[in-house]
């Protein structure tokens, strides 16, 4: 059996992601981990936080199938458009972010790579470079062709996924239509099975309305678009549980019994889990023909080369990238 291998994208090179790189370093991983990035980027910032990490040049034709020993870093180098000062933001870069998701997600579309594990990129610099980018759940879906994808992020004991991701909140409700839900829901439950080794998952799904739309007094969402939908998913033994109210969803009596939450936007269903395991969760995209994980957190610029950055959230998002690539 081939051995599995990983890539790993620093995103925002002004942020912490090149940071988080050089900390993990120190620990030793269970299977080869390939940095997507600048060499020279790691090595300046490696003196600055006072890190001594050896880098261990690899390219696309010789690629690692050895862990690296502790203390050391595979580095498939990635050229700056232009010099990093940590915590300063340059839209030069822009597009050298764009090049190292593409590597890794091409890389792991021709087998070179079973997933790729993201840190955090600065959306607004790439779009002020001239590139159009909404985040990378999007853009890796363009990038494999894949029509559908679903963000889910996980914490310890809670998954919740999204049927709408980054939309202004006057525009969820129109985007979530029974189409869309049955799209969603499929993907969420055939990950679950096939991604996480959940024989029969349970998902609760939230309703849109305040109380579910207390019998249409708040809204017909509930009846119209998702209560149909749900239907149509149970006859295709697919176990839902709603809608739920939001507010009352994320309590113990019905999180014990489920496997994951399907909320309907963004805002609904993230700060519940964020106040959770802030720190220690990691996000997935669902749907796609690849593994990709990312930590739950920003690029924090002003904590970028101090040396006061936790991994914890990295340390998640690897591990659930390992389980997720050697689930059968």
């Amino acid at each position: 059996m081939k051995p599995l291998r990983f890539a790993l994208t620093p995103g925002e090179p002004a942020g912490i992601g090149p940071d988080l790189c050089l900390l993990l370093a120190s620990q030793p991983q269970p299977y080869p981990l390939v940095a997507i990035t600048s060499r020279d980027l790691l090595t300046e910032r490696a003196a600055q936080l006072g890190l001594a990490v050896t880098l261990l040049a690899v390219t696309p034709g010789q690629l690692p199938d050895q862990p690296a020993p502790a203390g050391c870093l595979y580095v498939w180098d990635t050229p700056l458009a232009a010099p990093v000062q940590a915590g300063v933001l340059n839209r030069a870069n822009g597009p050298f972010v764009i090049e190292t998701l593409t590597r890794a997600g091409l890389g792991c579309l021709n087998g070179q790579f079973n997933g790729m594990i993201t840190a955090p990129v600065h959306k607004g610099v790439i779009n002020d470079a001239g590139v159009p980018f909404s985040g990378h759940t999007e853009f890796l879906a363009e990038l494999t062709g894949t029509e559908q994808v679903v963000m889910m992020l996980a914490t310890g004991g809670l998954r919740v996924a999204l049927v709408t991701t980054h939309l202004p909140l006057r525009e969820v409700a129109d985007a979530i239509t029974g189409e869309r839900l049955l799209r969603v829901a499929r993907i969420l439950h055939a990950d679950l099975v096939h991604k996480f080794g959940l024989a029969q998952p349970r998902i609760l799904v939230c309703g849109l309305n305040p109380h579910a739309g207390e019998g249409g007094h708040l809204g017909r969402e509930e009846i119209d678009v998702i209560e149909p939908a749900l239907a149509q998913l149970r006859a295709e033994g697919i176990d839902l549980i709603g809608p739920l109210p939001a507010d009352t969803l994320f309590t113990p009596k019905y999180l014990e019994h489920c496997d994951a939450v399907l909320a309907m936007y963004h805002d609904q269903g993230l700060p519940v889990l964020k106040y959770k395991g802030f720190g220690a969760a990691v996000n997935v995209t669902l749907g796609l023909p690849i593994v990709r994980t990312s930590v739950d957190h920003g690029t924090a610029l002003d904590l970028a080369g101090t040396g006061k950055v936790d991994t914890g959230s990295l340390q998640v998002a690897l591990h659930t990238a390992y389980q997720m690539a050697e689930t059968p």
